[in-house]
């Protein structure tokens, strides 16, 4: 899907390039800035003002983000006028001739409907008027409309047509984007609701099992251990925000094995080793925890002796390096690459694969868990987590506009 539009945007330019931009260099010769011919010259100004023009759009069609992009679509097609619409309002008119704006909207009903593309002739009284045909054509996602590109010339023109209706396929290219990139936030979302669904039933019907214990005989390490589950699912259940601090992952770890030492007693020890300047590090919300009550389940079943579990997260450059190891029972690499790609789900495997989707979701595939494992040899869970804060390129080039 992906490389589809990647192809469309491709295709897209150079036919805006051939068009106005070629003609308008040819009759008003200027300066090339050692750019090359003047072809080579239009092709770059019409990518660079393309490039400009993508990131609002990528944000969805709102008031905001046609403002933001409306003066570069209409260098693409060198009109004296563009606006850019939903299915009911104007969002944006940029240029001159704004007075056309009530007819503009009495013509939309059509092109909304069917999906075509109009050209008209605009009535004006005004005889110093430059606009005297608009072109409507519909923004499409999905073989839905969303809105109109309209472009105003002083003239009708097969050519104004046909351009407007290449910048309008690829404003509603970078219109799908936006759509898809919001489809993957719902469903890392999703997947968020459904890791703590699967933690909750057992996790707390275990937990305030042995709390219960503690009552009558040491009420004072009841309450420790009531404090320490109120705050494990008051972070695991907060509802602000999709990433956390690897601070505050590894402080609702501490809790969680404060609450599984309570249960097992010493059957279980834990070695942490951290380095300080890692802590302030960015990751999915809910990301380590689970690999941390994988490797106690996998590390204490199928055992009567104890489980070592040694957790570190060690700086290293760009990223942090995070392991965690347990000298459990293992597990069959051909039972965990099944249960990776979903083909399996057994208690326990939910986890591992929405973590590991999580992580190539956010940060590339490059960044998906790394697991060694064999049957009886224990697990090591390693993750690379990157350094920067996600989403701080995109907003810091969205604020340069």
């Amino acid at each position: 899907m992906t490389g589809f539009l990647a192809g469309l945007c491709v295709a897209v330019l150079p036919l805006l390039t051939a068009g106005f931009w070629l003609g308008r260099r040819t009759a008003r010769p200027e300066s090339l800035g050692g750019l090359g011919t003047p072809v080579e010259h239009a092709t770059f100004e019409t990518l660079h003002t393309a490039s400009l023009a993508a990131p609002p759009l990528r944000a969805g069609l709102t008031e905001e983000t046609a403002r933001r992009s409306a003066r570069r679509l209409r260098t693409l097609l060198g009109t004296d006028a563009l606006c850019l619409t939903d299915h009911e309002n104007l969002l944006v008119w940029d240029g001159v001739g704004g007075h056309h704006r009530d007819e503009i909207l009495e013509r939309l009903a059509g092109p909304l409907d069917s999906g075509r593309g109009e050209a008209f002739r605009l009535h004006c009284e005004t005889p110093d008027c430059p606009v005297r045909w608009a072109v409507i054509t519909p923004l499409t996602v999905d073989d839905r409309v969303h809105g109109t590109l309209v472009a105003c010339a002083p003239r009708e023109s097969a050519v104004l047509v046909r351009a407007a209706g290449e910048v309008a396929r690829w404003v509603s290219v970078q219109l799908e984007l936006a759509d898809l990139d919001r489809s993957r936030t719902r469903l890392i979302e999703a997947e968020i609701r459904a890791l703590r669904a699967q933690i909750s039933p057992h996790f707390i019907f275990n937990s305030l099992a042995v709390i219960a214990s503690f009552v009558r005989t040491d009420p004072e390490r009841a309450r420790e251990l009531l404090l320490e589950f109120a705050d494990f699912t008051r972070y695991s259940f907060r509802r602000h925000g999709d990433f956390t601090t690897l601070a505050d992952e590894l402080h609702a770890i501490d809790h969680y094995l404060a609450l599984v030492r309570a249960r097992f007693g010493d059957r279980l020890t834990v070695t942490l080793q951290i380095a300080p300047e890692v802590l302030p590090v960015t990751l999915p919300f809910l990301c380590l925890q689970p690999l941390v009550e994988n490797a106690v389940k996998h590390g204490l079943e199928g055992k009567t002796g104890t489980c070592h579990i040694q957790i570190t997260a060690q700086d290293a450059g760009a990223e942090a390096l995070v392991v965690i190891e347990d000298d459990g029972a293992g597990m069959d690499p051909a039972l965990l690459r099944r249960i990776l790609a979903g083909e399996l789900s057994p208690s326990g495997g939910i986890g591992l694969s929405n973590v590991d989707d999580r992580l190539r979701q956010v940060y590339g595939d490059d960044h998906g868990l790394v697991i060694e494992t064999a049957a009886g040899a224990g697990m090591k869970i390693t993750a690379r987590l990157p350094k920067y804060q996600p989403g701080v390129h995109q907003a810091a080039r969205l604020a340069t506009d």
